[in-house]
């Protein structure tokens, strides 16, 4: 049965966050801010923090910087992935991708349905990784990013979820967690 495993050891994880707006600042970026108090309550180490506009070189540029930092393994982006002009994430990151991972989002707009209903429609909720580094990007509302690590990342990123967690995947911890 899927759960986490109190008995094992728990590995936490070396995580950046990014929110990308053309609005928000540190005062106002509560989704930012939401999944920076999760991740650390939950005993991941916060690896770096950013606040980058909708453009495409932007978010690129600091999504390579972290991919290439030996001291982030996980990147979690939270913004841009809706329709409007402005929403480009999407397009900044998945070029960047060895690896889809298409079950995120399938599994993100299944928890996001029993939430706000059909409007997860909206979404373009994706995962992937790029060279060691695994990135999920989700919509920039506190809502989406509740439902986000709520419901799907805490157990993904807990090295103690069994069947299996993509804590490890993570070249620090092969081996460690089966």
């Amino acid at each position: 049965m899927a759960g986490i495993d109190e008995t094992l050891t728990f590995y936490p994880l070396k995580i950046a966050v990014m929110t990308i707006s053309d609005t928000r600042t540190e005062e106002t970026d509560t989704s930012g801010q939401f999944l920076i108090e999760r991740l650390t309550g939950a005993g991941h180490q916060l690896a770096a923090h950013a606040i980058v506009t909708d453009d495409i070189a932007a978010i690129r540029a600091q999504v390579q910087q972290w991919i290439d930092d030996p001291d982030v393994e996980i990147i979690v982006t939270t913004g841009g992935t809706g329709f409007t002009e402005r929403d480009v994430t999407p397009e900044a990151i998945k070029p960047l991708f060895g690896r889809d991972m298409d079950g995120f989002s399938v599994v993100f707009h299944q928890a996001s349905l029993g939430t706000i209903g059909v409007s997860t429609l909206q979404s373009r909720a994706f995962a992937g990784q790029a060279g060691d580094t695994f990135i999920f990007s989700v919509p920039g509302s506190t809502g989406a990013c509740r439902d986000a690590w709520d419901l799907v990342l805490n157990m993904e990123f807990d090295s103690r979820h069994r069947p299996c967690s993509i804590a490890g995947m993570v070249p620090r911890l092969h081996g460690l967690c089966a």
